[in-house]
C-alpha cells in the first residue's frame, strides 16, 4: 500500500511541477491558405505593450488636469474683470487663479517626471523600443 500510495504522490508532484512550467504561447494561428493571422485581432484584443497603455492613460488624466487648471485661470480672470472694483471678488478670483496657476505648475511638473520615468522603464526594459518625447 506504501508504493502505491508513493506512485501517486510522485505522479501528483510531477504533474503539478509540469503543469507550472513556463511555457510559450503564440498569438498567431495559420488560416485556411497558410497565412498568418493575428489571435489578438480575431478576438478584439490589442497587442499594444502595456507600458505604452500605462504611459498613454497617464498622459491623458495629466492632459485633463491641465484642462482644468487652464478653465480655472480663466474662469478667474473673467471673475477679476467683472468685480466692478469690489475688493472680495478681486481677492476671490485672485485666489482661484493663484491655486490654478499652482495645479498648472504641478500637473507640468507631473507630466515631465512621468514621461522621464517612463521613457526610463522602458529603455531600461527593452532599449530597442524607448519612447522619444
Amino acid at each position: 500500500m506504501k508504493k502505491w500510495l508513493i506512485g501517486i504522490m510522485s505522479l501528483v508532484w510531477a504533474t503539478s511541477l509540469i503543469s507550472l512550467s513556463p511555457v510559450t504561447v503564440n498569438a498567431q494561428n495559420l488560416d485556411v491558405w497558410g497565412n498568418t493571422q493575428n489571435s489578438y485581432a480575431n478576438i478584439g484584443l490589442s497587442d499594444t505593450d502595456p507600458r505604452d497603455v500605462v504611459a498613454n492613460v497617464i498622459k491623458v488624466v495629466l492632459g485633463f488636469l491641465g484642462t482644468i487648471a487652464v478653465v480655472l485661470i480663466i474662469v478667474a480672470g473673467f471673475q477679476w474683470m467683472t468685480a466692478a472694483g469690489s475688493e472680495d471678488k478681486i481677492a476671490k478670483a485672485k485666489k482661484i487663479m493663484t491655486a490654478a496657476v499652482i495645479g498648472l505648475v504641478i500637473v507640468l511638473m507631473a507630466y515631465a517626471l512621468s514621461t522621464f520615468v517612463i521613457n526610463a522603464i522602458i529603455s531600461a526594459t527593452n532599449p530597442s523600443t524607448a519612447v522619444p518625447n
